[in-house]
């Protein structure tokens, strides 16, 4: 029997991406994103929840996935990712054993111009090339996007 393991999100950048290297000389980048979601509660009314998710993104083959989104992204910027989950622990300075789910980034589209207010601009691919799209409309009952100005941090 195979095995899947495979994230896809589009979401708005809570905050900065955070770019280091590692002791070896390669580059990582942190960042999170928020996603929205609609419900419908027992009382019948529908609400919208916000779901946030931690990404890592790493140089894959000759792309430099982890520079490119530290440098072209910031809090607010509209991104499609793809990557697998990653669920890793350790055990912190105080004893306290932690665990983190992360994605691990294969791919980062921009779905907006450098410098566009949210939702508006083409697609643009982290590695250069803008993939093919057609311009179909969100259905009446589609997430929003979340606005920047209301991620909490």
């Amino acid at each position: 029997m195979s095995n899947l393991n495979k994230a896809l999100l589009i979401g708005r950048l809570t905050k900065d991406p955070e770019m280091r290297y590692t002791p070896s000389g390669t580059a990582v980048t942190n960042f999170s994103i928020a996603t929205n979601r609609w419900s419908t509660g027992p009382d019948g009314e529908r609400k919208e929840f916000t779901d946030y998710h931690n990404i890592v993104a790493y140089p894959i083959g000759k792309r430099n996935l982890a520079e490119t989104v530290a440098q072209y992204t910031r809090k607010g910027a509209l991104v499609f990712v793809e990557g697998r989950i990653q669920t890793r622990s350790w055990e912190g300075q105080d004893g306290q054993k932690r665990r983190v789910t992360e994605i691990i980034a294969n791919d980062v589209q921009f779905l907006e111009p450098r410098g566009a207010t949210a939702g508006a601009g083409a697609p643009a691919r982290a590695g250069g090339a803008t993939p093919a799209h057609d311009d179909i409309p969100a259905p009446d009952d589609a997430p929003r996007d979340v606005d920047p100005d209301d991620i909490p941090f």
